[in-house]
């Protein structure tokens, strides 16, 4: 049987590897471990626990774009990192200009598509159901 590339499948694989490794390197590594104004910041908040919320907020930045990327648990990956941009745009930006607060819709929004697409046929996940 001949197998055959399709097209929507291919650009969800570009799309999670993007979304993934940007979000990973360029916003989760750095919090990696939690900088004590970002424990701040959640605390004031009004988190309890706000190193363990903390830490949830790198974790699910870093490893949460590590697992869309390798398209891995990515469904949760993108549940708990959605959250995570939720909070960041209707909470710490909430006040700040569209401009300022874009980025983490952007986010958002891709984390719902993951979460409601799923990761496509070119995915760690696909590859483990099919055993």
């Amino acid at each position: 049987m001949k197998r055959t590339i399709h097209f929507p499948d291919l650009g969800m694989l570009i799309f999670r590897l993007v979304i993934g490794l940007t979000m990973a390197l360029s916003h989760g590594l750095g919090k990696l471990p939690p900088p004590q104004q970002l424990i701040d910041g959640v605390g004031a908040m009004g988190f309890p626990l706000p190193v363990v919320f903390a830490w949830c907020a790198a974790l699910s930045e870093f490893l949460g774009g590590l697992l869309i990327a390798a398209g891995l648990f990515a469904r949760p990956a993108s549940f708990f990192l959605g959250f995570t941009m939720a909070i960041a745009f209707f909470v710490v930006h909430a006040a700040d200009p569209f401009a300022k607060k874009e980025l983490a819709l952007f986010y958002l929004a891709a984390c719902v598509l993951i979460f409601f697409s799923g990761a496509g046929n070119f995915s760690l996940d696909r590859i483990f159901r099919r055993k």
